[in-house]
Formats: C-alpha cells, sequence, structure tokens
C-alpha cells in the first residue's frame, strides 16, 4: 500500500502538473482565437482554406492520432502501442484553427486527447506494466477533463465511468482524482485560467410532481443526445466516400461557411458559451439546439478539430430552454438539466454528469440533474460519441 501510495503520488501529480498546464494554453490560445473571429468575422470565408490545412497535416503526419478520444478508449481497453506525442500539438493547433476560422465545436476532446497523450509519454522513461500504464492513461483523462471545464470531482469520475466495460479497477480511484485535483488546481491557480460560472437561482421543493416533470425533459434530452451522435457519424460516414481526407474539411468548411453566412447564425459558431450562458437567463428560439447539433456535426464530421461536449451542452441548455414553455419548472433548472443531461446521453457517463452538474450549479439541483441525466442516458439507446466506446452492457437486465 505505502509503495502504491508513493508511486501514484508522484506520477499522478506530474500528469497533473502536465495536463493542467496543458489546458491552461489551451485555454488561452482559445480565448484569444475567439476573440479575433469575433472581431473579425470575415475570416469564415477562409474556412475552407483551414480545412485543408488540417486534412493534410494530419493525413501525412498524424497517423493514429487521426483517431483522437477513440485511439485514447483502445489503449484503455487494450494495450496496443504507446499514443504519439504528437497528438498533443496536432489536436491544440488543429483546434484553435477550427475555431479561430469558425468551425462549430468544443474544447474537451482536446483537452483529453493532450493530457491522455502527455501522460503516456512517461512510460518513456519510467516502466511501467499493463495495468500501471490503463491507470496513468484514465490520469491524463481525469487531469484534462477536469482542468478545462473546473470541474476536479466530475473529471475524475468521467475518467473512470468513461470505459464503461465492467472492468472496474479500484487501484484507479485514488490517481484518477488525485490527478484531477492537481491539474484543476494548476489550471485555475497556477496559471490564473478561470472558467464560465452558471448558476441556477431557483430551485422549487423535491416534491413528486416537481421530480416527475424532469422526466419527460431527460426523455427529450435523451432522444437529443441520440440525434447529436447519429448526425455526427452519419456525416463522418458520408465524408469518407471521398477518396483524399484533405479534400473532406475543405467541403465541409465551404458547408459551413456558406450556411452560416447566408442565415446569419453566427451565434452557433465556435464554442457557443455566450448563448449557452443566454440559455439560463432568457427565452431563446426552440430551434437553437438542431442548429447546434447540425453545424457541429458537419464541423467535426468533415474532419476539423476539436471536443463534442461543449456542443452538447449548448445543445442540452437551449433544449431545455425551449421545454420551459411546456414543462412548469423554473428556465434555469430546465436549462441546467438540460446542460448535463445531454451530455450524459451522448457519452454514457450519468454519474459524472450528475457530479459536474453539483459542481456547476450547486448541490442544491442535485437531484433534479441525477434524475435528468440518468433518464437520459437509458433513453439515448446503445449509442455514444465516441465509436469505440464499449457501452453494450448498458443494459445490464438485457446482457
Amino acid at each position: 500500500m505505502g509503495r502504491y501510495l508513493l508511486q501514484w503520488l508522484g506520477l499522478g501529480a506530474l500528469v497533473g502538473i502536465l495536463s493542467g498546464s496543458a489546458s491552461a494554453i489551451f485555454l488561452i490560445l482559445l480565448e484569444d482565437a475567439t476573440e479575433i473571429r469575433d472581431a473579425h468575422l470575415w475570416l469564415l470565408a477562409l474556412l475552407p482554406l483551414a480545412g485543408f490545412c488540417i486534412g493534410y497535416v494530419y493525413h501525412h503526419y498524424g497517423a493514429n492520432s487521426i483517431k483522437g478520444n477513440n485511439l485514447l478508449l483502445e489503449e484503455l481497453y487494450q494495450s496496443k502501442q504507446p499514443i504519439p506525442f504528437r497528438m498533443t500539438p496536432l489536436v491544440l493547433f488543429g483546434t484553435i484553427i477550427t475555431h479561430l476560422f469558425g468551425g462549430s465545436a468544443g474544447r474537451e476532446g482536446t483537452a483529453v486527447q493532450m493530457g491522455g497523450s502527455l501522460a503516456d509519454q512517461l512510460t518513456k522513461w519510467i516502466p511501467l506494466d499493463e495495468e500501471s500504464r490503463r491507470i496513468l492513461l484514465i490520469c491524463g483523462v481525469a487531469g484534462g477533463f477536469a482542468s478545462v471545464f473546473g470541474t476536479p470531482l466530475a473529471g475524475a469520475i468521467f475518467s473512470l465511468e468513461w470505459m464503461l466495460n465492467r472492468k472496474f479497477k479500484w487501484k484507479s480511484v485514488f490517481p484518477a482524482f488525485w490527478s484531477a485535483w492537481v491539474a484543476d488546481w494548476m489550471c485555475e491557480m497556477a496559471w490564473g485560467v478561470g472558467h464560465t460560472p452558471y448558476s441556477i437561482p431557483e430551485i422549487p421543493s423535491h416534491s413528486i410532481e416537481n421530480l416527475a416533470w424532469i422526466i419527460p425533459a431527460g426523455l427529450a434530452f435523451g432522444v437529443a443526445a441520440w440525434l447529436f451522435a447519429q448526425v455526427g457519424h452519419m456525416v463522418a460516414d458520408v465524408f469518407k466516400l471521398i477518396p483524399y481526407p484533405p479534400l473532406r474539411p475543405v467541403i465541409g468548411g465551404v458547408l459551413v461557411a456558406l450556411i452560416v453566412y447566408f442565415s446569419g447564425a453566427f451565434i452557433y459558431i465556435g464554442l457557443g458559451v455566450p448563448r449557452i450562458v443566454e440559455a439560463f437567463e432568457t427565452p431563446l428560439p426552440w430551434y437553437d439546439f438542431l442548429a447546434k447539433i447540425g453545424l457541429t456535426g458537419l464541423t467535426l464530421g468533415s474532419g476539423f478539430k476539436g471536443g463534442e461536449v461543449t456542443p452538447l451542452f449548448f445543445t442540452g441548455a437551449t433544449l431545455g430552454n425551449a421545454l420551459s414553455g411546456w414543462i412548469p419548472l423554473p428556465l434555469a433548472l430546465l436549462a441546467g438539466c438540460g446542460f448535463v443531461g445531454v451530455f450524459s446521453g451522448a457519452t454514457n457517463t450519468p454519474l459524472a454528469c450528475t457530479v459536474m452538474g453539483m459542481e456547476l450549479f450547486g448541490n442544491e439541483s442535485g437531484v433534479f440533474l441525477a434524475i435528468a441525466c440518468l433518464v437520459a442516458y437509458l433513453a439515448s439507446g446503445k449509442s455514444s460519441i465516441y465509436s469505440a466506446q464499449k457501452y453494450q452492457g448498458k443494459y445490464f437486465w438485457t446482457s
């Protein structure tokens, strides 16, 4: 036990420092890119050219880094080969370019890939057995997720729950939580990089009636999560018909640029954080969630880089906002439930999403969030935004 604690206190801290610092640098660059884009919206016209640059670099130099989060999952399930260091700079600059020129994408995938890639580099200097390497990868995922969102508890739980293959190891728990805490501290305290605050000012009583209203909302969040995953996979499959990979994001970039320009839908490009904040405060157009699903699926499915989670937050928060016209619960509460509920259904991580909601919105909303996440998780079916994720045992009563 003593050797175990010493080993993972050291390795976990090192992974936390690396992943937290990488996330901090990424968030600083991402904020700068967003400000430049918003001040010069004409950059959207160059999105196809940016897409070609990303596609060309990944095609000729990316190797298996192009698999992204799925590569991490494959290595978690069955160790095959080291995750290349090139994944870190490639996904970092690929995501920044995507956001700078107006693609609709997130940031979680980038942080998780950087965390996992950097963590795995330690195996080049530190001899580890197969099980310890898996724990190290879990630490990288936990650190990346925790630091990019400012949610250390959810980051650790996400890294453990994300595997979803019924091979949970208790030895992974302490390293995951320790790495997540160190990474979050590094990003926020050492680097001084903060995160967007959210709040649910009004929490209704925990009556049976109020809690029951969350069930139909959760069902809607589950369907939206299923739709998000299916659109992303479908678009990716269609673009794979184009034989030369660098041309895929070129065509995708043309389509995104034309759609956004002629519809004036600039609110849906990039992360969309301002719109997410609005969803907690005022009624929005009911179709916001559909627009974000479509543009994100087109952006990422055609080969641009970035994460899916912030677009999932956008989808869920705006859908919850729309449901407030029919469900007699506070608008902010429904937006918050959708924020984590759609994420839960699309990633099959209801526990992590519930904890994340409590970290972001406060413990008072915990019961509502838990019901929304569980119902969405069950209602989303056997689907995931991660094609390599093992979710066949999702419904334990049928396995």
